[in-house]
Order: C-alpha cells, then sequence, then structure tokens
C-alpha cells in the first residue's frame, strides 16, 4: 500500500491563521510590525512567496517565536513539493555507503 503524505501547511498560512487572525492583526499593521511593505505580507500569507532568513528573523522577534521554527517550516513546505516535482529517474548514485578509511 502506498503511503501518503499529507501537504504541509503553507508558513504564510500558519502565520495568518494561528498569529495575525488570533491577534487581530491585518496585513498592513504586520508590514508595519514588521518593517516591510504590505505587498510582502500579503504575498506571505497568500503562499505566494515563502518565508527567507531575513523574514524568520523579523519574525521572530516580532512573535516571540525562534527563526528556526519559520525556516523549518518552509523546508518542510519546499521539500513536499520538490518531491511531487522533482524527477530522479536520471540521478545516478555516486555513493552507497561509508567505507572504513584505512
Amino acid at each position: 500500500m502506498l503511503k501518503r503524505e499529507m501537504p504541509p501547511v503553507h508558513p504564510g498560512e500558519i502565520l495568518k491563521t494561528l498569529f495575525m487572525y488570533e491577534l487581530g492583526i491585518g496585513v498592513k499593521q504586520m508590514a508595519h510590525d514588521l518593517d516591510v511593505t504590505p505587498k510582502t505580507v500579503s504575498a506571505l500569507v497568500n503562499g505566494h512567496q515563502g518565508i527567507s532568513v531575513e523574514m524568520a528573523l523579523r519574525l521572530s522577534k516580532a512573535l516571540g517565536t525562534t527563526s528556526d521554527i519559520w525556516i523549518n517550516l518552509q523546508k518542510d513546505y519546499d521539500l513536499w513539493k520538490a518531491r511531487a516535482i522533482v524527477n530522479l529517474d536520471n540521478v545516478r548514485i555516486i555513493v552507497q555507503g561509508k567505507k572504513n578509511a584505512a
């Protein structure tokens, strides 16, 4: 039986639902608080843009989280998307296992 992996939620959706919605903060206020443009926040919360390391630092300070949380959310999302579209059939295995260096 094939294992079907649930798609991870885009980090912008987490920002929107768990933070902005819960705190009653709109795009303009979040942009002001993060010192970025409203266009940047809008693209992020609508899934059109990912979280950069710079944005992860801004979010961690503003929301009292760690930057690692945001980077890991983005990494998981990006890897899931890549697995769905990248064809690895013609990639050759170069190293099969670790050999003793003696």
